[in-house]
């Protein structure tokens, strides 16, 4: 089998395990975190230095690169992998939440979604077989099934009928899928209703996928809605399969995450904070624009073996490179950011296999894990 998952240890006092995902470029060490690679780049970091931090597999996204450079030219470069020298997995998103999220001028039909570039403005569709047709042409090990994505405010009704076509949606993949080398996953949808999440998770799981995941969540709504929605549907998802919580990735949603059962996780904001001089540590996010951090001679974490953290580079240093927009200053705290949330999950796993994974998440959530 081109692929398979093994939970190697569970907790025996909460939903946590430790696994591994094994595929066509690697195994994959579960519970993990995912850097987010949109444009067939993690931004701000070259391939080796990812590497570098520990990243097993990256994400790229369906949407933006079949727009930009186009599918086709992917598939004539090799392959994302070849594309973009990522010698590791990586997992591509079917583009549902993209083409939901990004463009106001959407048609959703049964067939698929009619929508404009926010590029260009140019006509795109996306169906089903056409997400699978463009995944297909990156080459990546994990793809995603096409689903909507439904916003938090959606009532009962609304989200019904676009939960009961995701699932449709879902038969489609399916059957248009037919590359071994790939591993297709389901999504689960539902908007904020438990009664929804619990039907979605059922017909996803008895779909036989490789792998599931939890969709349409850490969209809006209150991270205890969050969590409650997670407690109704990983309890239904087989407990033999990797389970994926999208676009989920701050510290206390992982270590929450982790708690119920979820075993892989991404999310842009680590990049995107290390864009704003914004740090994470254990204590919680610091803004190193600040002034308070002019004459701080310390590193961001004494405790991180980031690149930024263990060759000396100073808040007061940082700071400066950022006062005086010099691009140094986003890649250090990027690369911090990066690592600091890879090694977080590889000590929730260490943990894990301990069995002391919820002295550890009460202890970190609780702002006491040093």
């Amino acid at each position: 089998m081109e692929f398979s998952f093994e939970v190697v240890h569970r907790c025996q006092r909460s939903g946590a395990r430790a696994g591994i995902l094994h595929t066509p470029h690697g195994e994959i060490h579960t519970p993990i975190y995912m850097p987010v690679g949109t444009q067939a780049t993690v931004k701000a970091m070259s391939p080796h230095e990812v590497l570098d931090m520990g990243a097993e597999i990256i994400l790229s996204n369906t949407y933006h690169l079949n727009l930009r450079p186009g599918s086709e030219l992917i598939r004539e470069a090799g392959g994302l992998h070849e594309f973009m020298r990522w010698p590791k997995p990586i997992l591509t998103d079917s583009g549902g939440f993209q083409v939901f999220s990004l463009s106001d001028a959407r048609r959703i039909e049964e067939e698929g979604v009619h929508f404009r570039s926010h590029i260009d403005g140019s006509p795109q569709f996306f169906s089903p077989e056409r997400s699978i047709d463009i995944q297909n042409n990156l080459g990546s090990d994990i793809i995603m099934a096409f689903d909507e994505c439904i916003p938090p405010e959606a009532g009962e009704e609304y989200a019904r009928r676009s939960t009961e076509r995701t699932h449709r949606w879902a038969t489609r993949c399916q059957e248009h899928h037919k590359n071994p080398r790939q591993a297709l996953f389901g999504i689960c949808q539902g908007g904020i209703h438990e009664n929804l999440r619990i039907w979605s998770a059922r017909e996803i799981d008895s779909m036989e996928f490789i792998g599931n995941a939890i969709g349409g969540l850490s969209v809006g709504e209150p991270k205890p809605v969050m969590y409650r929605m997670l407690e109704a549907t990983i309890p239904l998802l087989n407990s033999n399969k990797p389970r994926y919580l999208m676009g989920v990735g701050s510290p206390d949603c992982l270590m929450e995450g982790v708690l119920r059962g979820v075993d892989m996780f991404d999310c842009v904001m680590q990049t995107r904070m290390g864009r704003t001089a914004a740090a994470l540590t254990d204590e919680g996010r610091i803004n190193l624009r600040n002034e308070k951090y002019k004459r701080d001679f310390t590193v961001i974490d004494e405790n991180c073996d980031c690149y930024a953290c263990k060759n000396g580079f100073t808040k007061a240093y940082i700071r400066h490179l950022f006062v005086a927009k010099e691009i140094l200053g986003a890649r250090l705290v990027t690369a911090h950011n990066l690592r600091y949330s890879i090694r977080l999950m590889q000590r929730a796993r260490e943990a894990i296999l301990m069995d002391r994974f919820p002295e550890f998440a009460g202890a970190y959530l609780d702002g006491l894990v040093k």
